[in-house]
């Protein structure tokens, strides 16, 4: 009874936290956390302070990409490969934005890109829906397919502290395949959704109106004109080389120092430690090449976003700890056995979560923590980094109402059902048949 009401607790928590945004749901699980120490008398949990400082280092690193210019850059290259094959728009749109984020580490580049997706889309004749909902999808999917994601960040730091030491080649070698898939194949799904614009007669009594018709064909801006300077390219091969030098550290470790251990045995130096101190160069050198003001940095979305993100992982993260570890031992027998059972239901669980709180690095620190200490397969945990991400399954998510918004013809929207909108499809052929390609890669390469 007493861990049926504390799940409550953390569920209301999670719930109310929710409503408030992303430091709200932080500071709403400081109550949680507050009941179940001084109510409930349970042992306060650890706060992943790994995560935490490996996330700042990420976010500071992208607020100054963002900052420098690099970041436009890859938009302009991407608007230009769209462009340039503007018939198969609602193949490359997804996988355009998809690879961003995996580039980028957030999905909030998606932005910039929808209005360049629905101007190629409308004078193609293309229903603006059909690229447009899966890409806005497609963005968050990449989050847990990139070496900079807060998200990724989080899983090898918690795997490197339970002892389960994957590289981040190894964890990426399992999110690529299996997002970038399931991207795809809900591309495909995409090119025949939803009706001809010709045919459909809410669209066509829509533009009869000439200010009507002006509104949905009229130009967007696009960045193809525009001259940027040399110093936003420098950024962008700055931060291309930092990735990489990660990538080749982190599946080389004989390159990393090496220090005693307590037993005097010589280990490398962590890779958590290693992405910080990368990141953090990586940025000084953006700033110092680059000249850019670093007090401008503070004041970018990605870099505002990432804190949201630190905070939220830091308050969810510390509230879950001291429930779940209260009853670890209930959990090691309940859930131990239920997963060996049906693998499946740790994919379920992590679906769920991630729609609770609106976050993918959020839901890992609820999840991958637990999940790990009832002892099950990291291999197995790997597998289904695609259900990490299930808060589309309700359109309440900034990039997918603004996608909608960003529509002009009004075919991408929330369905009278609610439920039946344009998100909802792509997003679970992007989840299921990511699990399922994650499943067979996963024991193939680990």
């Amino acid at each position: 009874m007493e861990m049926l009401i504390g799940f409550i607790v953390l569920l209301a928590c999670l719930i109310i936290g929710v409503r408030h945004g992303g430091i709200g749901l932080a500071v709403i699980s400081g109550v949680g956390l507050v009941i179940f120490t001084f109510v409930f008398g349970y042992k306060p949990g650890t706060p992943p302070i790994d995560v935490m400082l490996t996330i700042l280092a990420v976010v500071t690193c992208a607020g100054f990409l963002q900052t420098s210019g690099g970041l436009t850059v890859m938009l302009k290259y991407a608007e230009q490969f769209l462009r340039n094959n503007p018939k198969q728009i609602t193949i490359f749109a997804p996988l355009t934005t998809w690879f961003l984020t995996v580039l980028c580490g957030t999905g909030h580049v998606c932005y910039t890109m929808f209005p360049i997706i629905y101007d190629i889309a409308i004078k193609q004749g293309i229903r603006p829906e059909r690229p447009m909902a899966v890409s806005s999808v497609a963005a968050q999917a990449g989050i847990c397919a990139s070496p900079v994601s807060v998200a990724v960040v989080s899983m090898i730091t918690f795997m490197a502290t339970a002892g389960h030491n994957y590289s981040v080649l190894q964890i990426l070698s399992i999110a690529i395949p299996a997002t970038g898939l399931g991207v795809f194949f809900a591309a495909l799904w995409s090119t025949r959704r939803g009706k001809e614009l010709a045919d459909d007669p809410e669209f066509q009594e829509f533009i009869k109106d000439p200010v009507n018709k002006d509104y949905v064909y009229g130009d967007s801006e696009s960045l193809l004109n525009k001259e940027l300077p040399k110093s936003f390219y420098n950024a962008m091969y700055i931060f291309f080389c930092g990735i990489i030098i990660i990538a080749i550290l982190g599946n080389f470790p004989d390159l990393l120092p090496h220090f005693a251990n307590a037993k005097g045995e010589m280990k490398p130096v962590s890779m958590t430690a290693v992405i910080q101190m990368v990141m953090l160069l990586v940025a000084a050198v953006i700033l110092v090449v680059c000249k850019v003001k670093a007090k401008d940095v503070g004041n970018s979305q990605v870099f505002k976003s990432g804190i949201v993100a630190l905070v939220s992982v830091y308050g969810v993260a510390w509230m879950a700890s001291t429930f779940f570890g209260a009853h670890m031992a209930f959990l090691k027998e309940f859930l131990g056995n239920a997963v060996a059972q049906y693998p499946w239901a740790y994919a379920i669980l992590a679906f769920l979560t991630s729609k609770l709180v609106n976050s993918q690095a959020a839901a890992i620190a609820i999840v991958f923590p637990m999940a790990l200490g009832v002892g099950m397969d990291p291999v197995l945990i790997l597998s289904f980094i695609s259900a990490c991400y299930g808060y589309f399954f309700l359109p309440t998510y900034p990039s997918d109402l603004a996608c909608i918004g960003f529509d002009r013809s009004g075919t991408t929207k929330i369905g009278k059902y609610i439920l039946n909108h344009s998100f909802m499809i792509p997003g679970l052929i992007i989840v299921i048949s990511g699990c399922c390609v994650g499943y067979v890669v996963a024991h193939i390469v680990l």
